[in-house]
């Protein structure tokens, strides 16, 4: 067993847990917080919890071979890790279409983004997740593994990986997020570029204002998370388009145990991004630490 790599995971799994159930408990708790596009961050913080208490342990096992000779169990496994890595690429592809409907189309976005469609669309992303991250199970692995050790690159066949995986559920995605958010700081710009043009700013077009810019602030802010999902990806990602197109080719055990250690790092990394960019989750995050429901909040001290 390769101890600092381990106790790096373990370290990751318990934050990212504790850390992800804090932002359920949080927005359970605050009704302030019953919104469309948290109703997405809740999915991915799902997510991010049960890569903690599931996906990283399996990941803890397999790099030691654990379970030997049992090949059903062994993709069990591997598919999990696979499968909640899409789903939440699912909930990051929403919150940008969420993002994108509310500032480009804000008089139908109630119409469309209902607290009923949300959860449609959250079914929809996971069920599909769960059903690509099976794949492997239902067929889509190398026939036989040299040693019987459950181990992902003897198991995993590295064309599902790479061509199914890495660009269906990582560079697509990804693209299609970049895109959405070019066109809202675009979009954002130009209200704003409209409304200044206008001289002096009457009540209504003030208002206007401030809602664009606070529009703006959650879709930078929600941007953020996105940008440290695909660093934190795009390392291992690349190892695996080298592993496939270069099989000769050797990459160091520990720059792949960075690699990896990485893409768990990021779901702990998500309820910090919460706490630091978003003001209501600071808020609701502060009402669970202080627990003193009958006291009057000081606003200053809460801002």
């Amino acid at each position: 067993m390769d101890v600092p790599y381990t106790a790096a995971e373990i370290a990751i799994a318990a934050i990212a847990a504790v850390g992800n159930l804090l932002v359920c408990v949080a927005v359970i708790q605050d009704r302030k917080l019953w919104t469309v596009t948290n109703y997405f961050l809740i999915s991915l913080s799902v997510a991010d919890t049960c890569v903690g208490a599931f996906a990283i342990p399996c990941a803890i096992l397999t790099s030691i071979g654990i379970p030997q000779h049992q090949l059903r169990l062994c993709l069990l496994m591997l598919s999990v890790l696979i499968m909640l890595t899409m789903s939440s690429t699912f909930s990051l592809l929403a919150i940008a279409m969420d993002r994108y409907i509310a500032i480009l189309q804000p008089l139908r976005y109630k119409s469309i983004m209902t607290p009923r469609n949300a959860l449609v669309i959250i079914v929809v992303g996971w069920v599909t997740s769960f059903l690509s991250g099976l794949l492997p199970l239902m067929g889509w692995y190398k026939a036989t593994s040299p040693t019987g050790h459950c181990l992902f690159t003897q198991i995993v066949d590295m064309t599902y990986v790479v061509y199914y995986f890495s660009v269906v559920f990582f560079i697509l995605p990804l693209i299609v997020m970049l895109v959405i958010y070019a066109k809202i700081f675009s979009a954002v710009r130009k209200q704003l570029a409209a409304i200044a043009k206008g001289g002096q700013l009457g009540s209504v077009a003030g208002k206007n204002a401030v809602g664009i810019r606070k529009e703006m602030k959650t879709a930078t802010s929600l941007f953020t998370i996105i940008f440290f999902f695909s660093l934190c990806w795009a390392p291992l990602h690349l190892i695996n388009w080298f592993q496939l197109l270069c099989p000769n080719g050797f990459v160091p055990l520990i720059i792949l145990q960075i690699a990896i250690v990485l893409t768990h790092a990021n779901s702990a990394l998500n309820p910090i991004l919460y706490a630091y960019k978003l003001k209501t989750f600071r808020k609701a995050f502060k009402a669970i630490f202080v627990c003193r429901p009958n006291a009057v909040t000081p606003t200053k001290d809460w801002d």
